[in-house]
């Protein structure tokens, strides 16, 4: 079955009582038992819902792995990653990876004592100096948030399988539609189904997939016991823009490639972060493992003048100021104040988010008027 195919099809039934074609929204806290324990599958909501196991069927599909779960963000989906671990284990991740990762990780995770090491990911040898009897996770965005930083899978995976470490792939930025971490060997799947698979702004929820059964089992015990559950009508709204990913990643890629090289060419325009370009340093791997460059990119502006930053972010028309990212409307985000605040700024220049860098979602409006308002907008600084 193709993509396309999927995206509307994969793991959705018709209602049985009614023949309804979209699935119910199943808005029920309980489920009515025959007798004490002898239940359909379903005997409270928190542990499972109809709709949600539509969606993560289809989620599932999406990247080729033999199970799927959904929680009510990104972030809870993360956690649940982080409650497998134990004080004294070790993770190995990226050095510009989300801000809320980062926090998470720091926060958090390391004050019950789990350690991670923050490395520049390109190189993937780098990882091996990082590895040892300790080391349970090797966790990595790519294309990374917010400096589109490409990391090569198969590579990492192949470290991975023989150092015997789990490793996860965040794959926000991407989307199933782009890149399948799992056929890379990547052992789990981490989305923010918020940005691209919800596609229109209007639902928080994370998912995770994975082919490895004892993975599953354990992270379904973790999302029931500790509740971080999607509701019914969130998984409804996911399961509606699912059916459009293929559609919408098209046009945000065709989008973000005009964009990107508008960009480029512009005389105040300085650096442009965006994988698609042939001298960008993970351009080769991309093109390997991606089947397409995406709408997301940063750029900064020449001059590096933080002020001058701030005034085109605060002048968009038809981009919106705003955090996140996926939805059919463009978005403009200011990282070290945005999405990366809760990372010290020392440590954000050493990965490249400089206090100027400026973040595109690129939406599906007409590219003409995107570039139009970036024109106007650049007229001003």
């Amino acid at each position: 079955m193709k993509f396309g195919t999927k995206a509307i099809h994969a793991g959705v039934h018709p209602d049985p009582s009614t023949g309804a074609i979209m699935t119910p929204i199943y808005q029920t806290s309980t489920y009515v038992q025959e007798s004490p324990g002898n239940h359909k599958g379903y005997a409270y909501a928190r542990g499972k819902n109809p709709t949600r196991t539509q969606l993560e069927a289809n989620i599932a599909a999406l990247e080729n792995a033999k199970h799927g779960l959904c929680f009510s963000s990104g972030m809870g989906a993360i956690d649940a990653v982080m409650k497998m671990l134990k004080p004294g284990d070790e993770v190995v991740t990226g050095d510009d990876i989300y801000g809320g990762s980062y926090r998470i990780f720091t926060k958090v995770y390391a004050d019950f004592g789990i350690k991670f090491h923050f490395i520049d990911l390109y190189d993937a040898t780098q990882v091996k100096k990082y590895l040892n009897e300790n080391t349970k996770l090797i966790w990595v965005e790519t294309p990374t948030n917010p400096t589109m930083k490409i990391v090569d899978i198969a590579a990492i995976s192949a470290i991975a399988k023989s150092a015997g470490v789990m490793f996860a792939v965040d794959n926000t930025f991407a989307s199933p539609y782009l890149q399948n971490p799992l056929d890379l060997g990547a052992d789990l799947v981490m989305h923010s189904a918020t940005k691209y698979l919800g596609g229109h702004s209007d639902v928080v929820m994370g998912a995770l997939c994975t082919n490895d059964t004892a993975i599953h089992e354990k992270l379904a015990f973790i999302l029931n016991s500790c509740g971080a559950n999607p509701g019914p009508q969130d998984c409804f709204l996911v399961l509606r823009g699912i059916k459009t990913l293929h559609l919408r990643m098209k046009a945000h890629c065709e989008n973000g490639r005009a964009v990107a090289h508008y960009l480029r060419q512009h005389p105040k325009v300085g650096l442009v972060n965006w994988p698609g370009f042939e001298d960008h340093p993970g351009y080769a791997i991309a093109k390997k493992q991606m089947r397409d460059f995406g709408g997301m990119l940063s750029f900064t502006l020449k001059s590096g003048n933080y002020d001058a930053a701030m005034t085109l972010a605060s002048s968009m028309e038809i981009f919106s100021l705003a955090e996140s990212l996926g939805g059919v409307e463009s978005l403009i985000g200011h990282p070290a104040s945005m999405t990366h605040a809760s990372i010290p700024r020392e440590e954000r220049l050493k990965a490249g988010v400089e206090d100027g860098l400026l973040r595109l979602s690129i939406g599906v409006e007409d590219v003409e008027d995107l570039i139009a308002d970036l024109e106007q907008a650049l007229a001003k600084v």
